[in-house]
């Protein structure tokens, strides 16, 4: 099983590893669209980018120095609601080594990542225009690499830009049924959570809905794919 989630537009800063090597990346049938987001990216920066702001600015500088400044697995990179809520640091090693195994994390930069992959912050989003580039052309065939029964909980924008054929969306519900907007990322991170400390290992929607109806986790299946009802304003999963 494979574990499809979005990135964030918000990255922590920092890290150990050292500066990016597309070369230890995993999925390398993407080196040749890597190499050119990364040459685009160089464009960009060359260009001259929107320095505005405070923020504007650190992200130029980010960019500026992409090639150049220390990595941390993706997994660690990302921020936000959905990895708050995932809270990889905290997992225990077996289930961190889970995610490692099981969790792909689409990059508008770089396609698709392993959790464990080493990335330096950067911000590119699906909506950048990377001089001389198209972001659909770019990663309209990624999804490609991607085999076996993948799990789908990226955004729309991002499943729209590299298909995978046969992956499983996820739908995301309050307890009456209503689809949740911005706190659907705390249900996903919560989700993921939860397949990693047990463990999971599934070869099938079917499958999967068999474990979480053993574990007391409201996933279900739907004419679309599967849906999970989670609490709201707690956001936990509903029991």
């Amino acid at each position: 099983m494979i574990v499809l989630l979005p990135p964030s537009e918000t990255k922590a800063a920092g890290g150990t590893g050292e500066p990016l090597t597309t070369a230890g990346l995993g999925y390398p049938g993407l080196a040749v669209a890597r190499s050119r987001a990364l040459a685009a990216l160089d464009r960009l920066v060359a260009e001259g980018q929107d320095v505005s702001t405070p923020a504007k600015a650190r992200a130029a500088a980010d960019n500026a120095a992409v090639r150049t400044s220390a990595t941390m697995p993706a997994i660690e990179r990302y921020t936000g609601v959905l990895f708050d809520a995932l809270d990889a640091a905290s997992l225990a090693p077996d289930a961190r080594a889970w995610l490692d195994s099981h969790v792909v994390v689409q990059s508008a930069l770089l396609g698709f990542l392993r959790a464990s992959d080493r990335i330096p912050v950067y911000k590119v989003s699906e909506h950048t225009k990377l001089p001389g580039e198209r972001m659909r052309e770019l990663w309209s065939g990624a999804g490609s690499v991607i085999e076996g029964f993948a799990l789908d909980l990226r955004s729309k924008a991002y499943a729209s830009l590299a298909p995978v054929a046969g992956a499983v969306p996820v739908e995301i519900v309050s307890p009456d049924g209503k689809a949740l907007n911005h706190w659907n990322k705390a249900g996903k991170g919560a989700l993921v959570r939860s397949l990693a400390a047990a463990r999971v290992v599934a070869d099938s929607a079917d499958a999967l809905v068999a474990w979480a109806a053993s574990s007391d986790v409201p996933l279900e299946r739907t004419d679309a794919g599967l849906r999970l009802t989670v609490q709201d304003p707690r956001l936990v999963a509903a029991r």
